[in-house]
């Protein structure tokens, strides 16, 4: 008999429990459902007894009162100087749905206009999109971004990417490009070659490939910047200094002037000595 019981509290706990999903998804406060099974399970109850049935404090009751009226879960009968409350039945919620539908029905349709308002009042063009990022996971993030890429990467760099991004993930980054093929032309300075040779004799297995490497020389342009460009977007990097984000800038016009910069540096660089055996950025 005990273990009858036992179940058969779990069981009301689980029905309740699903009947205050469907109320909060409907977007009604908890203590309405609460309220709602108190009369539910117990029948007509006044307010002394429907908090304690309910366990809800009378002054919320009252207050929750209107909702539940809105809403069609209540019926409110006059006794003799007191006043009754009574569950209404739950097929009333329908009239609380259709509400709702109408309600969704009307955001749909002003979608549209809050679009026009807020186009004709943006400072910025549509066809622009800045991104910012900040720290390692940041810059993981963008350099994960380049798998975007439709065609030929367009890179400087002046640090390898696994100084910033760990090992493990450059790892893992080298291996995808290797599996979808990319390429990229990338200009860097000697620190930058000298540290992905002493990367390559470490983890010879682990050598980007689809990638022309080109040194510049300081004297014509100290590399002290980082940035890559593809299809329409222009990201650039900074990790020194402590100081480690990333920002990408989507824009059709503004890459292709990075583009242009980009083929002026590389008329001026010589290929490497010794190739880098592993791209350490791209």
């Amino acid at each position: 008999m005990q273990k009858l019981h036992k179940c058969y509290i779990l069981l009301m706990l689980i029905d309740t429990d699903v009947v205050k999903k469907y109320f909060a998804k409907l977007g009604l406060e908890p203590e309405v459902a609460d309220i709602y099974l108190a009369l539910h399970t117990y029948g007509p109850q006044t307010i002394s007894e429907l908090s304690r049935s309910s366990r809800v404090e009378r002054t919320r009751i009252y207050r929750l009162i209107d909702d539940l009226l809105a809403s069609n879960l209540i019926e409110v009968e006059s006794h003799y100087k007191r006043g009754v409350i009574k569950a209404a039945p739950i097929s009333n919620l329908q009239i609380l749905i259709v509400q709702k539908e109408q309600e969704a029905k009307s955001l749909r349709d002003e979608l549209g206009l809050i679009e026009q308002v807020l186009t004709r009042n943006s400072l910025s063009s549509p066809a622009t999109r800045v991104q910012f990022y900040h720290g390692p996971e940041g810059i993981r993030q963008m350099q994960w971004n380049l798998f975007r890429a439709k065609g030929e990467t367009l890179s400087v760099m002046h640090r390898p990417m696994y100084s910033v991004t760990g090992s493990h993930f450059f790892e893992r980054w080298v291996e995808h490009w290797n599996e979808v093929d990319l390429k990229v032309r990338l200009i860097c300075d000697q620190n930058f070659i000298d540290d992905s040779n002493a990367w390559h004799a470490k983890h010879p297995d682990n050598q980007v490939k689809g990638h022309n490497t080109r040194l510049l020389s300081p004297e014509v342009l100290p590399l002290t910047f980082c940035f890559d460009i593809y299809n329409d977007v222009i990201a650039y990097y900074n990790w020194q200094d402590n100081e480690i984000f990333g920002i990408e800038v989507y824009n059709a016009e503004i890459a292709a002037v990075q583009k242009v910069f980009f083929e002026m540096l590389w008329a001026k660089t010589l290929p490497p000595e010794k190739d880098v055996g592993s791209l350490a950025a791209a």
